[in-house]
C-alpha cells in the first residue's frame, strides 16, 4: 500500500513510500513516455523506477528531497528519519539515520538544506541540525499544540516560517529562526484532526485540511479564514489538500465518493470531480511543483500519475 509521495524541487523525480517499508524513486519523463507511447513503445523496456530503497522496519509516513543535494529523506513509524543518496545506483540502504523518540509522521527540509523538521506523535515539532543531528524543541511550552500528534510540518518558500497541523484540530505558524509561534489557529478544524497544512508561494496564506471534511485558506498575518472549499468528504483518512503548480486550483480526495475534487482557488467553486480509478480512495495526492501533473497513492497498492 502506497502511503505518501513527494516530487523533487525541479519536478524531474517523484518518490513514493509504502506500508511494506519500500521507497521507490521514479523518473517523471519515463513515466510520461509510458503514458503517451504507442503500442511498440509501451512494450519496450521503459523502466520508470530508477531506485528502490529498503531500510525501514515499519511503514513510511512521509518523504522529502534535499533542496540542493541528491538526498532523499523518509520518516516512518519505526521512529527513524533516514537519508538515502540516490546518486549512487547500487545503494539500497540509508547513508545516515536519525533516531527519534516518537513515531515520525511528517518530514520537511528547510529550503537551505541545513535543517529539517519532523512532526511526530509528540505535540512539539522536532527541529534537527542536518550536520550534527542535534534536536531543538520550542522553549515556549504555552505555544505548543495542546495534545496529540503533529500530522504535518511544512516550511514556507524562504524558510522564514513553518506550519504544523495537529491531531488537536489546530494549525500553528512558527518563526523559522526562533521556533516561536507567531500565529495560533486554535480549532482550525474544530475538534477534528487537522491533517495537512501548506503555505502559498508568496507565504501570505496557509491551506489546511481536516477530518471535519473542510479545506480552509487562512491569512498568515491575521489568522483569519479567507476561504473554505466544500464538497469533499474525508472523515477517516489523513487527506492532503494541495495546490497545483500555478496555485490556480486546489485538489483533495473525497474518500466517500472515491474522487479527486478540484476547486478554483480564487472562487472556491468545484471545477472538476475526477474518479480516482483506485480500489478504495487514495491515501495521498501530490502535485508536481513545475508541471501540470500529480500522483495519487492508493490502498490498492497502485500509484497513478495524472496529467491536469
Amino acid at each position: 500500500m502506497a502511503r505518501c509521495a513527494r516530487f523533487s524541487p525541479d519536478g524531474r523525480l517523484v518518490a513514493t513510500g509504502s506500508a511494506d517499508t519500500s521507497i521507490k524513486l521514479f523518473e517523471v519523463d519515463k513515466v510520461r513516455q509510458m503514458m503517451v507511447g504507442d503500442g511498440a513503445a509501451r512494450e519496450s523496456p521503459i523502466r520508470p523506477v530508477i531506485r528502490t530503497f529498503y531500510d525501514h522496519m515499519q511503514p513510511i509516513s512521509d518523504l522529502d528531497f534535499h533542496p540542493q543535494m541528491s538526498i532523499l529523506i523518509s520518516g516512518a513509524k519505526d521512529r527513524t528519519i533516514k537519508f538515502f543518496d540516490f546518486a549512487k545506483s547500487a545503494a539500497r540502504r540509508a547513508v545516515r539515520v536519525i533516531q527519534d523518540t516518537h513515531n515520525v509522521r511528517s518530514v520537511a527540509f528547510h529550503p537551505c538544506g541545513d535543517y529539517l523538521l519532523a512532526g511526530t506523535d509528540h505535540p512539539i515539532a522536532h527541529l534537527y541540525d542536518v550536520s550534527t543531528f542535534q534536536c531543538y524543541l520550542s522553549s515556549s511550552l504555552q505555544d505548543n499544540h495542546v495534545g496529540g500528534a503533529i500530522n504535518q510540518v511544512r516550511y514556507s518558500a524562504n524558510g522564514g516560517l513553518y506550519v504544523t497541523a495537529s491531531k488537536d484540530g489546530g494549525v500553528r505558524i512558527w518563526d523559522g529562526l526562533t521556533a516561536r509561534c507567531v500565529r495560533a489557529i486554535t480549532g482550525a478544524h474544530g475538534t477534528a484532526e487537522a491533517t495537512s497544512a501548506t503555505f502559498t508561494k508568496d507565504q501570505r496564506y496557509v491551506l489546511s485540511c481536516g477530518k471535519d471534511s473542510q479545506v480552509r485558506l487562512w491569512e498568515v498575518g491575521t489568522g483569519r479564514q479567507v476561504k473554505s472549499y466544500q464538497g469533499a468528504q474525508h472523515p477517516q483518512m489523513r487527506c492532503q489538500a494541495i495546490f497545483n503548480h500555478t496555485e490556480e486550483f486546489i485538489l483533495c480526495v473525497d474518500e466517500t465518493a472515491n474522487e479527486i475534487v478540484v476547486w478554483d482557488s480564487l472562487t472556491g467553486d468545484v471545477v472538476s470531480r475526477i474518479p480516482s480509478n483506485h480500489v478504495g480512495a487514495p491515501r495521498w495526492i501530490e502535485h508536481s511543483p513545475s508541471d501540470a501533473a500529480f500522483v495519487s497513492c492508493g490502498s490498492d497498492r497502485s500509484i497513478r500519475f495524472w496529467r491536469d
